[in-house]
Formats: C-alpha cells, structure tokens, sequence
C-alpha cells in the first residue's frame, strides 16, 4: 500500500519542498530509503519504529521502501522523521492517508514518540506555499516561530500520538495565531545608556551620525579609552526592529539554531562580537553544508569587531564583499546560495602595539617604527576605504573625569534615538522607488541626485582631497556622511559645515597611516 506525506528542508535560507512516498509490500522486513539521504535522515529508521510503538502503534513487519523525492537533491536534517512516521502509519492503514496531502509536516522525533523543537521552522513558513497546502504541521516548541509568517494555517503537536490521531480526524487541534501588533508594543529594554558616558561627545557625535546612515564605523584609540563601551551603546541609538526586519533577522537566527525557547523572537536589533580567531568560514558564512556567518547573523543589526589588527587578514578581507554588496554569495559545485548581510560595522583598534602611540599622559609608547607600520598594515586599505567613519578616542584625564561628573546629565539614548528615526524616515521618503535604504547605500547616480554641493561646500571639498589624497571611494563615503549630517539637521541641501564635518571623519585615516 502507497501513502504520499510532504515534507521540506533548508538549502541554506531556501525551503525545499519534498515529496516522501512510503510503499509498504510483502517480503522480509527492512526498511529500505532511497533518494539521496545523508547520514542523520538514514539514522531516521530506528527513530521512527521505537517512536511508533512507543506511541501505541504497530510497525509493519514487511518490506518498507521510502523515497524522499526529487531523487537528485540530497536530504539533509531530521525534520522528516514526523512524516516519516505518518506515511508508514498511512500505507499500514493506521490513519487515513487522504489528509496528508493537505499538510506540511514537520518535525523529528524522539524514541518515545515526543516531537523536538527544529531550527529554521520560520524560513520554511515564510515560503510561499499556500496555494500547494492548506496549513503547516509542527512542532509545539515552534508554533509562535511558524505562525510569525502568517501565510498557513499552523497546527502544533506535542508528540507522535497527538499528530495521528489529528489527521484521523479524531483530535481537534485550533490553529495557532499571533497578534503582531502586541509582538511589536513589547519593544525593546537595554542595560546600557548613553547617559552613563562621561564626556566623548565628538565620538557620541559620530555614533550617532553612523546610526542616522548606517555607515561603518572605526574607533582608534588607546586601551582604557572606552571604545568598547562606546561602541556596545551604538545598539541603543538604532531605532526598532520593523516587523519585516524582524522575519528576516529572526529567520537568520532560527536557520543557525540561535532561537532559544525562552526567546523565540528577536526583540532588539543582534549585536554580534565575534572573537578575532574566527575563520573567514565563520564570519561571512559557508562550509560543506554552507550555514550563515556572523555577517549574515548580524542582517540588520551591528557586527562588532574588537581590537580588529588581531582578526586574521584572510577573514577581513572576506568582508569587503558584504561591506560593498549587503549580502554574502556560497559558490559550490552544485548550487550557489545568498544569505543577507546588512550590517552596520563598528570596529575598534589600537594606535599601536601597545596603544599609547601618540597620546598625552604618563604612559608612553616604546614600539619601534617597524612595529607600528606592521600592526597597521594589518587593515588594508582597501577595507579602511569602505569604513565610512573613522575617529579617535581620547583618554579622560583625571581632571576631565571629575569635571564632568560635576557636569549636567548627559543626553539619554532616547532622545539620540528620537533623531535617529527622523533621518531614518526621511531617507525612507528618498529611497521609496528603490532597493536602497540608507544613505551609505547610495549608489553613483543617487549620490549625483541626492549630493548635489553649492560653490562654497565643492571648495571646501576640493581643498580636503588635495590635501589627504583621499580615494575615490573615500570622496563617495564624505559625500554619503555629509547626507547624513544634512539630514540630522532637516536640511535639503548640503552645506560646507556639513562637507567640513564629514570630512574630519576621514581625515583620521591618513593621519594614522601616514
């Protein structure tokens, strides 16, 4: 007897839909899979028969082949350990066979018939697939991941049992729903504030402008300064999460087995450190079954790279693709695969070795000339001309310390934020006919259209090119940060203030490097 069940699986952030077709005949008892299975579906086997008897079934004690069709794809994961199930339960004639066609089935079982919590459930629910079925079976640990698509119908299952006797129509089952106006009211808590810096407000300054455009961010400056500190306060300035960029991060994470039952929705925008000993693999993504890198888990949100010299150079070279095109492309032999990858940069790193090249205090620097220029060149130039904003930190002094602790509150996150979202709005009105959405995405003819200089603000420009030699990439960057300061301030045009401000923003680079 034949018994059709549909399935699906990840290739990379795509769903594959598949077909498994369970045809139990006469013959000594083996179960027999075909279809390409890799390892942990072919392991499926004993999984599925405990699960069943466990569960108050029979298992057939005859031949039992399953094909998991398109025979030519491989099959990868244990979410068809469910389907599995019900097919041979079908072609037994335990449950009726008519009902499975019309579901999604999802889910990997345990020996005593429970169902487990999957990743990337989201990405397989957001796939269009309504006109093909009329609601997706899944596990109860991933019902309110599932039903954030929106598009099917989502019936959760505790275990192997429940699933059954549901498609025999014995249990009735109320689709899960969710109310994404209240997902979206929670909104987001921090522990940190801007409020708690003291001082730095060339540096706020700046965070708050690479937030405004999301340009990529480097803080140079010596240990004890507070570039990490400021750099983690970033994520406090960015505005909500958009229920779109909400699917799409959460999707990300649900794909790398990042969801956690506690937290099955993302609520605030990632931030992700990665250590400087990650591999290029594990920062931009890939591998034999290529997953998403940090760059990719990073999808709008902050990619925060610490002290970034010690970062292998082959790894941060890989990131110039996805600084340049917001998404990152797996080339294999087989199939090519494209996760998204638009994230804001903010980097940190040491004048020198030891990091008090260059500063006012006590503490002096005793690296040689050779030792300076090798711990630069580490950061090529080619990367250094895609970090829109560069900026030193200055150590306080003591007396700055006490000083501005005397001093009035300084400005909240809320209110830097506040700011933030008005220029975010208005490059949305700007960017409406396009893919762009930040000024730093600007492409050449949108810099043309929407960075138009008067006299004073081009000679202003021009006397900064002559004198830092800056590239043409870099002349592109001061225009798109100049934008961004325009918009701070509402302002239409670009003005030489704002040419003049952007400038100091890259002037920091040649200072350094020179």
């Amino acid at each position: 007897m034949l018994a059709k069940v549909y399935s699906a699986f990840l290739q990379g952030l795509e769903p594959q839909i598949i077909e498994i077709e369970v045809n139990i005949t006469s013959g000594f008892p083996k179960v027999v899979l075909v279809g390409l299975p890799d390892a942990a579906v072919k392991e499926s086997r004993e999984r599925v028969e405990a699960a069943i008897v466990n569960s108050g079934f029979s298992f057939p004690r005859r031949r039992i082949t399953v094909n998991f069709a398109p025979a030519g794809l491989k099959k990868e994961g244990a979410f068809f350990d469910l389907p599995f199930a019900l097919g041979i339960l079908a072609a037994s004639g335990q449950i009726d066979k008519k009902n499975l066609e019309r579901y999604l089935i999802l889910g990997e079982l345990s020996l005593e018939g429970g169902i487990k919590k999957g990743r990337g459930v989201l990405a397989i629910a957001l796939a269009k697939l309504r006109r093909h079925f009329e609601g997706l079976v899944v596990p109860q640990a991933n019902a309110l991941e599932a039903a954030m698509a929106g598009s099917l119908a989502v019936y959760p299952v505790k275990n192997l049992f429940e699933a059954a006797n549901f498609l025999n129509g014995f249990y009735e089952i109320n689709p899960f729903r969710i109310e994404r106006e209240k997902i979206l009211a929670q909104g987001d808590s921090y522990e940190f504030d801007f409020s708690e810096v003291k001082g730095q407000h060339f540096v706020k300054r700046a965070l708050e402008i690479a937030a405004a455009g999301f340009h990529n961010l480097l803080l140079i400056g010596p240990p004890g300064a507070g570039k990490t500190m400021l750099a983690r306060r970033l994520l406090t300035i960015l505005p909500p999460l958009e229920w779109r960029e909400l699917l799409e991060s959460t999707k990300i994470h649900s794909v790398a087995g990042l969801i956690s039952q506690d937290s099955l929705l993302l609520r605030q925008r990632p931030f992700r450190t990665p250590h400087h000993t990650s591999s290029n693999v594990a920062l931009v993504g890939g591998g034999s079954s290529p997953r998403p890198g940090e760059v990719s888990l990073a999808h709008n949100g902050v990619l925060f790279l610490d002290e970034l010299p010690e970062f292998r150079r082959d790894a941060l070279e890989a990131l110039r693709q996805p600084l340049e095109d917001s998404y990152v492309t797996i080339s294999r032999a087989k199939k090519t695969l494209r996760f998204p990858a638009r994230f804001l940069l903010v980097a940190t790193m040491n004048p020198c070795p030891c990091g008090y090249y260059g500063t006012k205090g006590k503490k002096v620097c005793h690296c040689s000339p050779y030792q300076i220029q090798k711990y630069r060149s580490k950061v090529s130039g080619p990367l250094l001309d895609r970090i829109d904003i560069q900026v030193e930190v200055p150590s306080l002094t003591p007396r700055e310390l006490l000083h501005n602790k005397e001093q009035k509150a300084e400005e909240s996150s809320s209110s830097i934020r506040e700011r933030v979202i008005k220029a975010w709005q208005i490059q949305r009105t700007r960017f409406a006919h396009s893919r762009v959405l930040f000024n730093a995405q600007m492409s050449q003819g949108q810099i043309k259209k929407f960075c138009s200089l008067d006299l004073e603000a081009k000679s202003v420009l021009e006397r900064a090119l002559d004198s830092l030699g800056l590239s043409a990439r870099a002349y592109d960057k001061v225009l798109k940060v100049a934008r961004t300061i325009a918009d701070l301030d509402s302002s239409d045009t670009i003005t030489s203030s704002h040419i003049a401000e952007a400038v100091q923003y890259r002037s920091l680079d040649r200072h350094i490097w020179s």
